[in-house]
């Protein structure tokens, strides 16, 4: 399948990249919030235009083909790296550190800064939308029934504010290929928005279950 790439990489190896390119795009996600909140004068602002510039034309003298897609390697640690909501090397993901649980549970405690904002303070409701479909499928994918997003229905009970927030999602159930999940966004004040999903396993997919030598990587990362 395109976009999913097996490679030999060693544990260390991985990490060393991790620590390599996740600081890398947390000093782009800080530019981001720099550049929507400052005053600075006007001769600052063409000025860092035009180191950002430079340093865009740097990062881009050696590039992959397309994006960036799913790489895991041989053991099943899975790199999911240019993710909108959990990819480490994406800037423009939070990026939310999801916690799993076997029995189809995922979680995350996240902050959501200047750049997600929708109505003055508060979080988009497309960018809500963003994560609680990113959470339902770690769930899914969890608990060993992952697949790719169906339906996602919301409900907006009040406004979620920027800030820190917790969100978490559970396989409510089964049936075939398809995988129901409920979860949820959530203030310090309780719940925000719910969701339901439904997570279908594409068809490229099935027969290699039916081959018995396909599972969800072990490890996300």
């Amino acid at each position: 399948m395109a976009g999913y790439v097996q490679d030999d990489l060693s544990t260390e190896e991985i990490d060393r990249l991790a620590a390599l390119f996740g600081p890398l795009a947390q000093s782009v996600r800080e530019l981001s919030e720099a550049v929507i909140r400052t005053e600075v004068d006007e001769d600052e602002v063409i000025a860092a235009r035009a180191e950002i510039d430079a340093i865009t034309e740097r990062l881009r003298k050696q590039q992959i083909e397309g994006s960036y897609g799913l790489r895991f390697s041989k053991g099943g640690r899975a790199r999911p790296w240019g993710n909108a909501v959990v990819g480490l090397r994406n800037p423009i993901a939070p990026p939310l550190d999801m916690q799993r649980d076997p029995a189809g549970r995922a979680w995350a405690d996240f902050s959501l800064g200047a750049a997600y904002e929708g109505p003055p303070g508060l979080v988009h409701g497309g960018v809500a939308a963003l994560i609680l479909d990113q959470v339902l499928g770690e769930a899914a994918g969890a608990g060993g029934k992952p697949g790719m997003t169906g339906t996602l229905t919301l409900r907006y009970r009040r406004a979620t504010p920027l800030g820190d927030l917790h969100c978490e999602a559970q396989i409510d159930r089964v049936e075939g290929f398809k995988t129901y999940a409920v979860g949820h966004i959530a203030d310090a004040e309780g719940v925000t928005v719910e969701a339901e999903g439904v997570f279908i396993l594409p068809k490229w997919a099935r027969q290699h279950v039916r081959e018995r030598d396909w599972k969800a990587p072990e490890r996300f990362e």
